[in-house]
């Protein structure tokens, strides 16, 4: 499955590790995943030369590859909430995830679109096995 994984950038890092166990393992279980790099420590350095017409464009075109939209939105992020509104217009499943007590957007979470399921998860184990029953439901079917 193609998985386009959404995460924030420059809004703040602070889930880093959590994004960079789900592409890893996204990537083990055999997913694509063309957004993998976005989890990486060095990514602001690697998004940095490149063009933001460059970037929306790369993304668009990833976007409308993709099978479905995994979001880890516990840091609140203009370009992620985008590109969840934009992979619902498609009428793509999107799951967004975020640690348990953190505040998500109500734009997020009263969003009634039946292709967005929205989890909160205890550790990253649990997150992992929320993505796994996500891409295995008949949403993504």
């Amino acid at each position: 499955m193609n998985i386009y994984f959404a995460c924030s950038i420059t809004g703040g890092r602070a889930f880093e590790s959590v994004y960079q166990v789900i592409t890893r393992t996204l990537l083990e279980d055999g997913h694509e995943v063309p957004t993998a790099h976005l989890a990486e420590s060095n990514v602001m350095a690697l998004e940095k030369v490149i063009d933001p017409h460059e970037v929306y464009s790369r993304d668009v075109d990833w976007i409308r590859a993709c099978d479905s939209l995994i979001a880890e939105v516990s840091v609140p992020s203009h370009g992620v909430g985008y590109e969840i509104g934009f992979v619902l217009e498609q009428g793509k499943p999107v799951l967004c995830l975020a640690q348990e007590g953190i505040a998500v957007s109500k734009m997020i979470t009263g969003n009634p679109h039946p292709a967005l399921q929205v989890k909160s998860y205890r550790d990253v184990a649990e997150a992992i096995k929320l993505i796994r029953e996500f891409l295995s439901g008949s949403i993504c079917e």
